[in-house]
């Protein structure tokens, strides 16, 4: 049953791992710019007024009116790109070996940037993880809350935002009792942002994610050996959410990602 568990764990790093480092994955973010209203020119040359690490000298020109986002290739003849703003679902377009797309956060539109031949993506040197604890995967308890609570999250950015909590997994460990609250995600599939004493020094020391899974009325699986680093960890263009004061917990979790390699 424990080699059943370990190869399932080692499948879900390897998916992991194909996230982290596709086209559109968190190690190829070479910028994030906010807009303003008005037209702004995009390039890697000193004179633009967003300026990119990668791409070519002049790559085009993003407007922001009451009509939305607009993007006007630089390339003779080039059709303008109308972006159709979906905080939930950034519009994304690609030009050569760059991928943008205009993401929402608080009502303010940001320019974000990939490079796809970014040497962080292209010689990725993977990920340490703990050594596979089945200990770790705990079935919690998911209760539900006599009333919604309205709690403002920080971000690295130092943004915050309001979430509506309605429910908690209070699981044990080592015969003690701990909470973590769920800010983000779905109803189906709840994100835990949390903190432990191994942020100090093993794990990033921000926070690390956790979904919820197998979820039923009474009951939500806290797989640990799951946890796994936000996208704050590997570039300095993400706005992650921090956790809030309930999910810093006074144990060490030794299990899922460490801080990757480098930081």
């Amino acid at each position: 049953m424990a080699s059943d568990y370990d190869a399932t764990i080692k499948d879900w790093q390897a998916q992991r791992i194909a996230h982290l480092t596709a086209e559109d994955g968190w190690l190829n973010v070479i910028g994030r710019f906010w807009l303003e209203d008005g037209t702004a020119t995009v390039g890697s040359s000193d004179d633009n007024d967003i300026v990119l690490s990668a791409g070519p000298a002049r790559l085009g020109s993003i407007t922001q009116d009451q009509t939305g986002v607009t993007f006007q290739p630089a390339e003779a003849g080039a059709a303008p790109i109308v972006l159709k703003i979906d905080p939930a679902n950034p519009p994304r377009f690609s030009l050569g070996s760059l991928r943008l797309e205009v993401t929402t956060m608080d009502g303010r539109n940001a320019l974000r940037v990939r490079d796809v031949d970014a040497p962080e993506r292209v010689n990725f040197a993977g990920l340490p993880y703990f050594p596979t604890d089945p200990s770790w995967r705990k079935t919690a308890e998911w209760v539900k809350l006599d009333e919604p609570v309205q709690m403002d999250v920080d971000t690295v950015a130092g943004i915050p935002t309001t979430v509506s909590i309605t429910r908690k997994a209070v699981f044990t460990h080592d015969g003690v009792t701990y909470e973590l609250l769920p800010t983000h995600g779905t109803a189906a599939k709840p994100q835990f942002v949390l903190r432990d004493l191994t942020s100090k020094s093993e794990t990033y020391g921000a926070s690390r994610f956790l979904y919820g899974a197998d979820l039923t009325d009474d009951t939500v699986v806290l797989d640990f050996n799951k946890a796994f680093n936000p996208p704050c960890a590997f570039t300095v263009h993400a706005v992650c959410p921090l956790p809030p004061p309930e999910n810093i917990l006074p144990i060490r979790i030794e299990a899922g990602e460490q801080r990757p390699k480098g930081h």
